[in-house]
């Protein structure tokens, strides 16, 4: 359709330095970390609310499509503007304020996740959803998608923090939700109705953040094995055991060796599972019970097991762990991430499967992630040089992700569905909870203008 009338009456209104339809500023704003790529007709910078309200409230009345976008982290195409019209890119809004004594985080979208756990330590404060992303992804993509990450399996993930957002509607209507107290029970909860929404429900422009204390001390275990097998039923001893670490990732061969290649750490080579767990907590208290899953880990009999102690030491370890998804890159094979979650108790047959839908589809998939949650990023390697290897992916995604949903699974865990995952949503969700969100998507966007062609 053609927006350029409407287009220039919003120029018009707010300026050519907010409403930009250069090449470059449209090119920019036209695709995200999938790489699914829709030029829009203009991205719009705006100032402040009014400009957020003026431009919805004319895109409203024309109907112009409107894509929020941050830094364009999405691995989904959740920020890609796949029906044109306007871009609004609110990656500038970035302001944060903690309020220590009330242990809150009060935030744009704008803001990095990264400087929002930078800005609360320092007042001794702990913002616990950690994507990998965190240095780039924005709060307003990760409200958007209900990002998680490796602390997921004891601190939760991104809904669990949000008690308060300012939002604006379609319509333009601003409208203030939840509250900055940390109990809430007036009316319905409507603040976690716009979590995990990709954009779909209305423009998030600030949210009001829990803090919990910073705990004082944390350590690490990580571990290698001979089988993925010993190295899930050493994670399953530590549960069954009492103990809930803050972090718990588990990898596969084939990403260790390509992490190998790129880190050159010793530790990796010859590994075919590697298993890291993190306690966090008063000093003795972590001390003592790594000592006691240590005990637990060498039942499974470990190639070995390298301790870390307080924060530097156990960087270290994470920053390896946090090169896993760009050694895979460096492989040169075109890496199809699919974030699906299964039961925890699902983890060994998971992983199981994996292996023979390598051998079924001729593919190289890759295993890795967030086992505390059961959250494990499913990479499928492909080569589309080589012919008929797309329809061989296609055909391991389906299986892939009936076998996900036959477990008890969910076919994304933190990315959503966007634009990547569209084709398997009538299969992930049933045709009345389908309908569902078409009655909230109606009820508060009837003509249909926030990032339209997408799921709903």
């Amino acid at each position: 359709m053609d927006f350029s009338s409407a287009t220039k009456q919003l120029k018009g209104k707010l300026g050519p330095r907010i409403v930009r339809t250069d090449r470059d500023s449209r090119r920019a704003a036209s695709f995200d970390s999938s790489k699914i790529e829709f030029p829009p007709e203009a991205v719009v910078f705006p100032r402040g609310l009014p400009d957020v309200a003026a431009v919805l409230q004319l895109a409203n009345r024309r109907r112009v499509p409107v894509t929020v976008r941050g830094r364009g982290t999405s691995l989904t195409g959740s920020a890609a503007p796949a029906r044109g019209g306007w871009v609004l890119d609110l990656h500038h809004w970035d302001k944060i304020r903690i309020d220590a004594q009330a242990g809150l985080a009060h935030v744009q979208a704008g803001a990095t996740v990264e400087r929002i756990q930078s800005a609360a330590e320092k007042k001794g404060w702990f913002y616990p959803p950690d994507p990998s992303s965190m240095k780039y992804c924005t709060i307003g993509g990760n409200i958007a998608c209900n990002a998680g990450g490796m602390h997921g399996g004891k601190y939760g993930v991104t809904r669990d923090y949000v008690l308060g957002l300012e939002v604006v509607l379609a319509d333009g209507i601003i409208v203030r939700l939840g509250s900055r107290t940390h109990k809430n029970k007036t009316g319905f909860d409507l603040h976690r109705l716009f979590v995990g929404s990709e954009g779909l429900l209305g423009v998030v422009t600030e949210a009001t953040l829990k803090l919990i204390p910073l705990p004082p001390f944390r350590a690490n275990l990580a571990v290698g094995f001979d089988s993925m097998k010993n190295a899930v039923r050493a994670l399953q001893s530590i549960f069954a055991a009492g103990f809930l670490p803050c972090a718990a990732e588990l990898a596969d061969e084939f990403t260790l060796v390509a992490a190998y290649k790129r880190t050159k750490s010793e530790s990796l080579r010859g590994c075919k599972a590697h298993l890291i767990v993190e306690l966090d907590g008063q000093i003795n208290s972590v001390r003592s019970e790594l000592k006691d899953l240590e005990r637990i880990i060498r039942r499974q009999k470990p190639l070995f097991i390298q301790r870390g102690f307080g924060n530097k030491e156990c960087e270290a370890v994470w920053q390896i762990r946090r090169e896993f998804s760009y050694a895979l890159r460096d492989t040169g094979l075109t890496k199809l991430n699919e974030d699906i979650v299964v039961p925890r108790g699902k983890l060994e047959q998971l992983f199981k499967f994996a292996t023979t839908l390598q051998k079924k589809h001729g593919l190289q998939l890759a295993c890795f992630g967030h086992a505390g949650d059961g959250n494990i990023h499913t990479n499928v390697m492909v080569d589309y040089t080589q012919p008929g290897t797309k329809k061989r992916a296609e055909k391991c995604l389906d299986e892939l992700f009936r076998w996900v949903i036959a477990s008890g699974g969910a076919i994304t865990g933190e990315h959503g569905i966007g634009l990547a995952k569209k084709r398997w949503w009538p299969q992930a969700v049933s045709k009345e909870a389908r309908g569902l969100h078409r009655t909230v998507k109606h009820a508060l966007d009837p003509k249909g203008i926030l990032n339209p062609g997408k799921f709903v």
